[in-house]
Parts: structure tokens; sequence; C-alpha cells
């Protein structure tokens, strides 16, 4: 991705995941928003941002952060949200054995203790592959990735969903069903 892209793909991230009200927008319920009118709020506030920005964004983000409705009139962040006003209706899904949380080694002593917890977003996140999962921990500092036993949760009730990105969501994972190597 080019600087261009790389940099309306943050705001974007900024705007449609924490902070939508900055340039005046809100939100429905699912995260999404009216592409024209993103533009047309962007453009205001001093982002230069065109449709045809936006879609190559969308087309070339290899997160895959950001989802375009079927229609091509809206735009949302498949996962990731920190605002509360989103509260994405994910549909729940049984995961597989292992699932994989990229975090740095500052972090193992608390997360020892308590789990993982979402934090200031509504999920943790988890990978399907460990690659992806050493990725997002080198974000944070020294990369660990951290196995998690999902299969046993989901069995013993927790729930999973699946986002529109292929990242695996549930609310918290207990200590106890993590695999520190």
């Amino acid at each position: 991705m080019n600087k261009q892209l790389d940099k309306i793909s943050k705001f974007l991230s900024y705007i449609l995941r924490h902070q939508p009200e900055t340039i005046g927008i809100t939100l429905d319920s699912d995260g999404w928003i009216n592409i024209d009118n993103l533009i047309m709020q962007a453009n205001q506030h001093g982002k230069p941002l065109t449709r045809k920005l936006i879609e190559q964004v969308v087309k070339t983000n290899d997160k895959k952060r950001f989802t375009i409705s079927d229609d091509g009139l809206k735009i949302r962040a498949a996962q990731g949200h920190s605002t509360q006003q989103v509260k994405i209706s994910y549909i729940e899904q049984m995961p597989p054995e292992i699932l994989y949380h990229g975090t740095a080694t500052r972090f193992i002593d608390s997360i020892k203790k308590q789990g993982l917890v979402a934090g200031s977003r509504h999920y943790v996140h988890l990978s399907g592959d460990e690659k992806t999962a050493k990725k997002v921990g080198e974000r944070h500092g020294k990369p660990v990735v951290l196995k998690v036993n999902t299969l046993q949760m989901y069995q013993q009730g927790f729930k999973f969903y699946l986002a529109d990105n292929g990242v695996w969501l549930t609310n918290a994972v207990p200590n106890t069903f993590l695999i520190f190597d």
C-alpha cells in the first residue's frame, strides 16, 4: 500500500473504529456510515477523500479492516471498535480448536494473572494463525504469541464470533485457557 493509501487507511480506522464525532458523523449501531456522507464530512474537515480512494483502501488493505455494504452505499470497520455507539451483531460460530493472540512480552505478567480482556474495545481479538498473531504483537513491542484453547472455551459456554475480515472475537479469555510456551 502506498503512503497516501496508508494515511487514508489510518484516518478511516480512527474515524470508523474510535472517534467518528471528530468529523461530525454518527455511525449506526452496526458501525455503518453512508460513504457520500463520510466523504462530505471528511472534506469539510480538511481530509481530502474520494470514493475511488476509499475503494482502493478497502481493496488493498492487507488486514481487511473495512467492509463496503453489498449495495456499495455504506462502509464500516470490520472490527476493533472502541466507540460505544457501535454494537455489531456478529453471528456466533464454533471456533477451531486453537486460536492465537499476539501481544508484547511486557504484558505477559498481567495476562497470566487476569487472562485476556477487551480493554477499551468490545472484544478480545484472536487470529487463526501464528504469523498474523506475531504481526499484531510486533505493534506493541517485543512480540509473543499465545495459544488459546478456544474449542474448550466454546464447549464450556463461551461465545465466539468471526468478523468480516477473519478476526475471531470473544468477550474475554480466562488465563486457564491460555497456553504459555
